[in-house]
């Protein structure tokens, strides 16, 4: 065994070749494909059924007593749910209009239960606070998002 070394032993070492750069996450697709439509025609059929229950939902808990006074929880839970309704059907779909119709499901809903039913009732009574609250702080909430939308650049989106 000899310890001499040849001159192709003490080449220059070749530099280190510099590192890749990390690949890139592929951008969204902007092309409105089948899966896309889909997607949006489930976000506006969920955003008005989530509409229609709510307005429901509310009418049916007008009339909630604690110790015989009216509680507004009808009125509180439509604020909070037509603006989680507005943002999640704008949000859901990239689109504007879908907000527009649920919050026409919602109000069509609510102020048909605002006049008789065919045997002369009333859902909503004149001298019941908290269904006008309801009428008014829905319709408010709705207003908040369609200004919001207005004012706003595109949402960031689901999909």
């Amino acid at each position: 065994m000899s310890s001499v070394s040849t001159p192709a032993e003490h080449r220059p070492s070749e530099p280190p070749e510099p590192p890749e750069p990390p690949a890139q996450e592929p951008r969204p697709s902007r092309d409105r494909g089948a899966v896309a439509m889909l997607l949006t025609t489930a976000g506006v059929l969920l955003a008005v059924l989530m509409s229609g229950l709510s307005a429901v939902l509310e009418l049916l808990l007008i009339s909630v007593r604690v110790g015989g006074h009216l509680i507004g929880v009808s009125a509180v839970l439509a604020l909070v749910a037509n603006l989680f309704i507005g943002r999640f059907a704008h949000r859901a779909t990239r689109h504007r209009w879908p907000v527009i119709i649920a919050a026409v499901v919602w109000l069509l809903i609510v102020l048909l239960a605002a006049g008789r039913t065919t045997e002369g009732d009333y859902l909503i009574t004149s001298n019941n606070w908290v269904g006008w609250a309801m009428i008014g702080l829905g319709s408010l909430a709705w207003t908040v998002v369609g200004i919001r939308l207005v004012s706003s650049p595109p949402a960031k989106t689901l999909y």
